[in-house]
């Protein structure tokens, strides 16, 4: 595939990074602005497909992406889903969900991505991914962020925080979903 220019609508670092070693090939950057809407959608892909669309308003040329993503946990009704990055102060939110899960024993939950891309023509691609597993007892790893040092994939022991950055890179929700763009991209001939 060719070298795609793409905008990733997020201020996260953390996920600019991710998502530029699960594009190849691509010159992914973040979107320097201001005024970010809020996430409003009743879904991952209206949210991303908010953030995309705010990003296509303030980019002239190449594609634009909008990821949003959450971790849905079984014993809180599938909380804090959509509001996984809000709904605790920034930083706190792993233990906030260890708080919250303390002497539950359904522990079962699962990390949710979805990206939605908008080329420069108006072509709008959508790619989600899901990874399924358990919520540990502490906090263990000191890799990858947010909900990492507490979410343990099925078929494994460690966190994701423990597993590191080349497992994550292969196998979280967000390349996953990366995939299944570039997966979409290449049945619909895009780039």
């Amino acid at each position: 595939m060719a070298r795609l220019k793409a905008t990733l609508a997020s201020q996260n670092p953390h996920k600019l990074a991710e998502l530029r070693d699960a594009f190849p090939g691509w010159a992914l950057e973040a979107l320097a602005a201001d005024g970010w809407p809020e996430e409003t959608g009743a879904t991952y892909e209206e949210n991303a497909r908010l953030k995309a669309g705010f990003a296509r308003a303030r980019v002239d040329g190449g594609w634009v992406l909008g990821e949003d993503s959450g971790i849905e946990c079984a014993a809180l009704g599938g909380e804090p889903g959509l509001h996984s990055a809000r709904w605790a102060p920034a930083g706190t939110q792993a233990d906030a969900l260890l708080e919250r899960l303390e002497g539950e024993p359904d522990r079962r939950a699962r990390m949710v991505a979805v990206l939605v891309a908008l080329s420069p023509g108006g072509e709008d691609l959508v790619g989600a991914g899901e990874l399924e597993g358990t919520i540990a007892a502490a906090r263990r790893g000191d890799g990858g962020f947010g909900y990492d040092p507490v979410f343990v994939p099925d078929g494994f022991t460690q966190t994701v925080a423990e597993l590191g950055e080349g497992w994550k890179a292969e196998h979280s929700h967000r390349a996953r979903a990366a995939r299944s763009l570039l997966e979409a991209l290449g049945r619909r001939g895009a780039g």
